[in-house]
């Protein structure tokens, strides 16, 4: 059975959202400016691992162990704007 393309879209924007809000909440506290929260929310959006995801969407995956997008990110958010 293929991957379907509708349920990994889906994955993807929920696990672009939850990053997004994660790291624009982290660099609050961080102490960033608004700009700064901003970008280190896209950052942590281009570093979710999409393999991840499309491995989470296929038929064959064990979905009782889905990724969060903490466990999505390739590597460390390094945005340093204040």
């Amino acid at each position: 059975m293929p991957i379907n393309p509708h349920s990994l879209a889906e994955a993807v924007r929920a696990a672009c959202i939850e990053s997004a809000r994660a790291a624009y909440e982290t660099g609050g506290i961080l102490g960033l400016c608004a700009e700064g929260r901003w970008e280190y929310a896209i950052s942590a959006m281009q570093q979710l691992d999409i393999a991840a995801l499309i491995r989470a969407d296929s038929p064959d995956a064990d979905h009782s162990t889905l990724p969060t997008p903490s466990t999505c990110l390739d590597g460390q958010n390094t945005a340093t704007h204040r």
